[in-house]
């Protein structure tokens, strides 16, 4: 889905020069720490940079940030911090973490950690997709043997740790699958829930459509690129953890779990190895700051129990840890240096908590808040501290909208206009659609690109064919978007000018309620998702009562009955209805078929898959009430 170099891409201005060399000036670039640490260990990476589908379609290439290397200098286009940070993102490979313990990165935007046991290996979150998880498991046998996988342990519930996994188990046999408690029902919540808004949002986060380069995409934070367009999967967890200091040894590898729910997943823990000093920090511990609200969109998460849960594992583990790797990004060694680094992540964390809160309280606003607060100097000037995939600004806010929810307390913000309404009447305030952009204009050779960006979204919204106001929309938020640190702000930005330059093209879907996720979901999950689907409004004056049996792997079976009534779908689990408007049998692979799959009911009738008793009149009249998400919806424009 890589975007390619087009002529619409503008040149930095002046001011963006000015900010980006100002910027410059304030960063800690004697620093080098981290140039280091990223390219400790290597033993090799892939011969072939381009990982692709069975039907030749590329997945990610790996060769594609290779102009990272040309210059250490950064070009105008790019924050000169961002830059320096994608240059240390670059590495890609296997790599030697101690002895038994390896990490392949830069394959996706996940870390593979893979634990060498007596026999076997451990591998520890298997990556987005079963192509690039099968292409580090290659890289890793190619140097170290061809070592069975004897176990495999999800991290937390995000896509990138646990969409490889089918290629990781194939042919392993009965092995262990560990994960956090609750593990299975945060990935759907996340994936199939609210899938399709959260995947084209992503685009926007990750910019798989901009033109990989100084003037497009150029990192996306965690790593330099996402993966796209492979074969996601989901081999339900085996063997839940629930509580901290739990351990599980597998092929003579001890590990010892603590439980970090609500923190950077909901659910999410940090495995500790005794024998070898190491500590998976998961998601938790990152060589940058961390979201507490994605762009992507997600359930804010919790700095309170951030900092806590960190503060929690420099006790459990500050004094038994001489290596932190995590799950993105490089290692940290040296004893004393993993213990500053788990506080200052810890207090990272609880500053943006506490003084957001401090400031809500004397009075602020999100947006006044976030606009004001600064991180003390002996945190600004580590790195890892940096926002280059979390911000202060929009950190802050999403403190606030935890604790105080989107409204400020102003009423003029309680029942706001939507934007197809308020625009029109905004540039008609102004003096009509020329006379903003003339003024816009202005505004744009003065620098002044926020304001610009937001002025004009007025204009667009009263006018979507005012190529104009669009274009010179587009070259304000591409301006923003090369004095950006933070990488994917700079992607936000630069896909909104593409698409008000381009339009939106459809490109495809991009599947994450997969057959295998719908093979991991419990019948109540299911059912959830089809309340979703159902549109209310055409739903208003149906009522249906359908009794569904759903038959079990092991010979048992439970009822459900499922009623349509006001407009929702309401089931209970284990119910009883005398007399159901329909009666079906399936096991639970079919109801996924026939709530959401390409067979239609009439084909999982014919083929006996289905079993109706009654008039499945009533059934079809459900199921042709179910919305279909279009993944290519209007962001920028009406």
């Amino acid at each position: 889905m890589a975007g390619t170099a087009g002529p619409a891409s503008k040149p930095a201005t002046e001011h963006t020069r000015a900010a980006n060399r100002a910027a410059r000036d304030t960063l800690p670039l004697a620093d080098r720490r981290d140039v280091e640490d990223a390219a400790r260990g290597l033993v090799g990476t892939i011969d072939d940079p381009v990982i692709r589908r069975a039907d030749g379609q590329p997945v990610i290439d790996v060769s594609s940030h290779a102009f990272l290397g040309v210059s250490e200098d950064a070009p105008d286009t790019v924050h000169p911090s961002l830059w320096r940070h994608a240059r240390v993102n670059a590495h890609h490979g296997l790599f030697e973490v101690v002895d038994g313990v390896y990490q392949v990165r830069g394959l996706d935007l996940a870390n593979m950690t893979l634990i060498e046991g007596d026999t076997g290996v451990v591998v520890v979150d298997p990556l987005s997709f079963t192509e690039t998880a099968a292409a580090a498991l290659r890289l890793y046998r190619a140097h170290r043997g061809d070592r069975p996988v004897v176990g495999v342990v999800y991290t937390h519930s995000h896509g990138d740790h646990y969409g490889g996994s089918r290629a990781v188990v194939e042919g392993a046999g009965d092995i262990p699958v560990i994960a956090p408690e609750g593990m299975v029902y945060e990935a759907v919540a996340e994936n199939v829930f609210a899938g399709t808004a959260m995947a084209r949002r992503g685009i926007y986060m990750y910019g798989p459509m901009l033109p990989v380069g100084p003037q497009g995409q150029v990192d996306a934070g965690l790593a330099n690129a996402l993966a796209s367009g492979g074969s996601s999967t989901l081999v339900p967890p085996t063997d839940l953890v629930t509580r901290t200091g739990e351990t599980r040894t597998v092929d003579g590898v001890e590990m010892v779990f603590q439980m970090a729910p609500g923190t950077e997943a909901p659910a999410e823990f940090l495995v500790h190895l005794p024998a070898r000093r190491v500590l998976c920090a998961a998601e938790d511990v990152n060589h940058l700051m961390h979201n507490l609200y994605t762009l992507r969109g997600a359930q804010v998460r919790d700095a309170a129990t951030w900092w806590k849960t960190l503060n929690e594992t420099v006790r459990l583990f500050g004094d038994t840890t001489d290596v932190v790797v995590g799950q993105h990004g490089w290692p940290r060694w040296g004893a004393e240096d993993v213990r500053e680094y788990l506080r200052d992540q810890r207090d990272l964390y609880k500053f943006i908590h506490d003084q957001t809160l401090r400031r809500a309280n004397l009075g602020g606003t999100m947006t006044e808040i976030a606009e004001e607060l600064r991180l003390p100097a002996s945190l600004d000037r580590q790195w890892y501290s940096h926002g280059y995939y979390g911000s202060l600004n929009h950190n802050a806010k999403a403190v606030y909208q935890r604790y105080l929810g989107w409204y400020d307390s102003h009423p003029a913000h309680l029942h706001t206009l939507p934007p197809t309404q308020v625009g029109p009447r905004y540039v008609e305030y102004m003096g009509g659609a020329d006379a903003v952009l003339e003024k816009a204009r202005a505004s744009y050779d003065d620098g002044d690109y926020r304001w610009v960006a937001e002025v004009l979204t007025h204009v667009v919204f009263a006018d979507p064919g005012n190529r104009a106001a669009a274009e010179l929309q587009a070259d304000a938020l591409e301006q923003l978007g090369y004095q950006a640190e933070n990488a994917t702000w700079r992607n936000e930005y630069l896909m909104a000018a593409l698409e008000l330059r381009q339009g939106v093209r459809d490109l495809g879907s991009i599947q994450l309620a997969t057959p295998d996720v719908f093979a991991a979901m419990t019948p109540d999950m299911l059912l959830d998702y089809a309340g979703i689907r159902l549109d209310a409004t055409r739903a208003e004056e149906l009522s249906l009562t359908v009794t569904w049996t759903v038959e079990e792997a092991d010979g048992g079976s439970t009822d459900y009955v499922v009623e349509v009534r006001n407009g929702v779908l309401v089931y209970t689990a284990g119910a009883h209805h005398d007399s159901p408007d329909v009666a079906v049998r399936s096991t639970k692979v079919v109801l996924a078929q026939a709530l959401f799959g390409d067979r239609s009911l009439d084909e999982l009738v014919t083929a006996g898959d289905l079993a109706v008793t009654g008039d499945v009149a009533p059934l079809a009249d459900l199921f042709a009430l179910f919305d279909d998400f279009p993944l290519w919806f209007e962001i920028v424009r009406p």
